[in-house]
């Protein structure tokens, strides 16, 4: 199971990481300075992470059900970041609307994943 799922893991370390980081190491970086920049660095972070538990279990994914159920899992973990920057970090605070930035990502992967298969299934009959 941790082997088939190396990419997640190692995506979901990543992600913990810029969540805990300190906000400080971000500042120097010029294009980080649009507003709301991160609201979209928190919406492809999540595609992302979803995007690849998909991959990494599209053996096992035979059902939307199914589908829907793994989404829980970067759902929550997103969650967890959100609560977690509020207890563990100085410079960083829990945020409602990132939490709905990383939802939308996460949405938006499965809806990708489900109009591939949708098409895979027409082209390849």
């Amino acid at each position: 199971m941790l082997k088939r799922n190396i990419l997640s893991i190692l995506t979901a370390l990543f992600i913990l990481y810029l969540s805990l980081s300190s906000s400080e190491k971000f500042k120097g970086i010029p294009f980080l300075n649009i507003p709301d920049f991160d609201k979209i660095v928190h919406f492809i972070m999540y595609f992302f992470f979803m995007s690849v538990i998909v991959f990494e279990n599209r053996n096992i994914i035979k059902y939307r059900s199914i589908l829907l159920l793994i989404a829980l899992i970067p759902l929550v973990y997103g969650a967890l970041m959100e609560v977690f920057q509020t207890f563990f970090t100085n410079t960083r605070s829990a945020s409602f609307s990132d939490f709905l930035c990383n939802t939308a990502g996460i949405l938006f992967s499965v809806l990708l994943c489900l109009t591939l298969k949708s098409v895979r299934r027409i082209l390849f009959k």
